[in-house]
């Protein structure tokens, strides 16, 4: 009997862990999450100006995954020792394996702009259900005082899509609230172009989220670098084709919501030859690591 540890319980880890219990009959299965709960993250925005509650957007692991006969370890995974087959938690408790499943999300670099984050900085986020959370409080404040807002995704991330779909669903919370007149809006995003969303646009996207923006009245500042965010202000350059400064940007907001750059967890970076320099473990076209893939 073979022991499979799946490393994370997000929108990926736990369906991973549902389908290998499926096709592997009475192999052990295993699940390792920092928290006790799984979250839908892709309702935080909607969670972000209380159109959910936490409530509705999230579920206890442990109950869900003893009924498929799938392990639960709530910790935070420490180190990944590659060569001895075993994930080392934080508390010290180890965890061996024969086979492991990486589902970790990655780590949110909020630290590589200064001033930005929910929790060391001055701007919101939806990448969390906790920092939705924080993010639908101060919107209750813009909503008492209405003024400026930033919305956008900073330089290195690479999940461009909640960004637009904050901004949308922001303004449409605005205009029911009866303040959007109120509020000026402006999108920032390091993409060279609206609806590029780090694929190259999909379909007629530029095109499509041009017109939304112009409708809504919502302004944009692409291809742009922020440097950094001081309360109540955003400073950011914007790029020209060839890499060159061609304006410099000061935002007054009384609310800002930045996707920050994506980096992968400190576990697996740690590994010699698990991980590009950003940190992201190096795969196949089948999202399987291989030598192969690292020598590629």
């Amino acid at each position: 009997m073979a022991h499979i540890v799946v490393m994370g319980a997000g929108i990926g880890g736990l369906p991973a862990a549902y389908e290998l219990r499926k096709a592997l009959g009475g192999h052990r299965i295993t699940v390792v999450n920092a928290t006790d709960y799984f979250q839908f993250v892709p309702s935080n925005p909607w969670l972000a100006v209380g159109w959910r509650t936490r409530e509705a957007i999230t579920l206890q692991l442990a109950p869900l995954l003893n009924k498929q006969n799938i392990g639960f370890v709530q910790g935070w995974v420490e180190k990944l020792d590659a060569d001895a087959n075993k994930l080392v938690l934080k508390d010290g408790k180890e965890i061996n394996y024969d086979y492991l499943v990486i589902a970790t999300g990655a780590h949110l670099a909020f630290e590589e702009v200064p001033g930005s984050g929910p929790l060391q900085g001055f701007t919101q986020s939806v990448c969390t259900v906790e920092h939705a959370e924080k993010s639908y409080a101060d919107f209750k404040q813009l909503l008492a005082e209405p003024g400026p807002v930033v919305v956008g995704a900073v330089q290195f991330a690479s999940c461009f899509g909640p960004a637009y779909e904050y901004a949308a669903i922001l303004e449409t919370a605005l205009r029911r609230h009866k303040v959007r007149d109120k509020v000026p809006m402006t999108f920032i995003s390091s993409e060279p172009y609206v609806g590029h969303l780090g694929l190259g646009g999909v379909g007629d996207s530029k095109g499509l989220l041009e017109h939304e923006f112009r409708n809504r009245h919502i302004k944009w500042i692409t291809n742009a670098k922020i440097s950094k965010v001081e309360q109540g202000k955003l400073f950011a350059e914007e790029l020209d084709a060839k890499g060159e400064v061609k304006q410099q940007h000061e935002l007054p907001f009384r609310h800002a919501m930045l996707l920050p750059g994506f980096k992968g967890v400190a576990p697996l970076a740690a590994v010699e030859g698990l991980c590009n320099p950003r940190g992201f473990v190096l795969v196949d076209a089948c999202l399987l690591y291989t030598s192969d893939a690292a020598d590629e």
